[in-house]
């Protein structure tokens, strides 16, 4: 589960999914962005800059989803059970 949404697919702005995404960001979040959204292309090598300069690493999802016995709290997050 994503526990950040970027909102691009409201045709949202650069600008505005850079600020949404990168202000809400935290360690072990998963942001949802939609492969056919209009300003995508354009935000994410500021998204990823600047993630990057604050300590920031990206990992496949493989390796962040939980298997066998787990919960979803109420943020989204996978809990071990």
């Amino acid at each position: 589960m994503w526990e950040g949404d970027s909102l691009d697919w409201k045709d949202l702005e650069a600008g505005e999914i850079i600020q949404r995404v990168t202000s809400k960001v935290q360690p072990g979040s998963i942001v949802l962005f939609h492969n056919a959204a209009l300003h995508t292309p354009e935000a994410l090598p500021t998204i990823i800059q600047t993630l990057l300069q604050e300590g920031y690493t990206f990992v496949p999802i493989s390796q962040m989803i939980l298997t066998g016995q787990y919960t979803i709290d109420h943020t989204g997050r996978q809990c071990p059970a």
